[in-house]
């Protein structure tokens, strides 16, 4: 596989700001309907670059949750005026490569993108440097082909015919957009080495931000495990809550909502409650007295474990994905390598015999790891230091007059 850097906070953010300062600035963000994980990252992308543009091809924030944008208006595609776009924007998606590359960037020196579809894609010109921050390859058109087509019973008659055809064409323009930026970042080692399988791009490594400093670990630990969810299918709950049905002297918390909730729900013996959705307080007060924290899926990254772990809460984790890099095995948690009920329970029995050893110092230790403000000095820090290769005497090299 390709060489893949783990950017270290080296340096300082403000000098990588004052570098940049000067510079004129876009940001172009895939979608805003909520703010979510990629939205954390984009957040600190703007206190990094307070001087940006914002562009996303749609906006359509709750006012409780445009606090991250700092005032920001934010540049939309003409998907934003289509009908019903608010709530079904995602039924617009084949129209989302087109969409974003009518995105006229040209009055700026330096283009970011945030991007887990289609955002790398922007047209740019030779006299722009655009660095990538990639999320994630289209998991839906790569990775999760099968199991999308599947789930949304998508694998006979012509919907199914039709959903080939738009996932094809989404791979195509997925890989040939991998061209366009100058650089590439990805948010954790196991999403390098898809870009690398998939793009053949080396690219960076920059592990995205966890607001760490939210968090209080809690030695006083309850008789219960958690997890904390969205409830859909790829982030495996119900393999959970099935694990612990046969597990009926454990107690587990599941909070979260959507499409799978009523589903999980018929699953729950009594051992088992869902609480649905909760307000941040009551989250992070399960999470600081939990026994430990259950992750079923394979994720790109996984940020609620390490949430977890800065509340000195220890981890039981599928071990697939970003949480490799987030959860040190014997140290801050356990691994199981299946994804299956009996691979869960042994993993919580192996737990079990190994919690006595852990430190709750420790697990928090590995979760400043990943804190806000190491993400925003290894950011600012690289793109400083691009930016002023690109735009330093020495570039050019790479054109040569015959």
């Amino acid at each position: 596989m390709g060489r893949m850097q783990v950017d270290a906070s080296v340096g300082h953010k403000g000098q990588a700001i004052s570098v940049l300062a000067e510079r004129r600035v876009a940001i172009v963000h895939d979608w805003l309907p909520v703010y979510a994980g990629a939205e954390r990252v984009l957040e600190h992308m703007l206190q990094v670059l307070p001087q940006a543009d914002l562009y996303s091809l749609i906006e359509f924030l709750p006012p409780d949750q445009r606090a991250f944008l700092q005032g920001q208006s934010v540049r939309t595609s003409f998907i934003q005026r289509l009908p019903f776009a608010r709530r079904a924007y995602r039924y617009y998606l084949p129209l989302a490569p087109l969409a974003i590359e009518q995105f006229d960037l040209r009055g700026y020196e330096l283009v970011i993108s945030s991007s887990y579809v289609v955002a790398k894609g922007v047209l740019t010109t030779a006299e722009q440097l655009h660095i990538s921050y990639v999320h994630s390859p289209i998991r839906y058109a790569w990775d999760l082909y099968f199991q999308y087509l599947e789930e949304g019973r998508l694998t006979r008659g012509l919907r199914s015919v039709l959903a080939r055809l738009i996932l094809h064409y989404l791979r195509l323009y997925d890989a040939t957009t991998a061209s366009r930026p100058d650089v590439l970042v990805a948010n954790s080692r196991y999403v390098a080495q898809r870009i690398w399988k998939l793009y053949r791009r080396r690219a960076h490594v920059i592990y995205p931000p966890v607001d760490t400093t939210a968090f209080t670990p809690c030695a006083e630990k309850e008789d219960y495990y958690v997890t904390v969810s969205r409830l859909v299918p790829y982030k495996r709950v119900d393999l959970i809550v099935r694990a612990f049905a046969r597990m009926p002297r454990r107690k587990l918390v599941v909070i979260g909502d959507g499409p799978e909730f009523d589903r999980i729900s018929r699953l729950a013996t009594p051992n088992v409650e869902l609480l649905g959705y909760q307000p941040f307080e009551v989250v992070r007060s399960y999470l600081q007295h939990a026994r430990a924290f259950v992750f079923a899926a394979e994720e790109d990254f996984g940020i609620v474990p390490v949430e977890a772990q800065a509340c000195g809460t220890p981890v039981i984790a599928y071990g697939r994905g970003g949480v490799r890099e987030s959860v040190v095995a014997g140290e801050t948690g356990v691994f199981f390598d299946q994804q299956t009920p009996e691979a869960l329970c042994a993993a919580v029995e192996a737990f079990e015999q190994l919690a006595p050893q852990l430190s709750l110092a420790r697990i928090r230790e590995q979760a400043e790891q990943f804190n806000a403000a190491r993400f925003q000095r290894a950011f600012g820090q690289l793109v400083a230091r691009y930016s002023q290769k690109f735009f330093g005497s020495r570039y050019r090299a790479k054109a040569q007059v015959l």
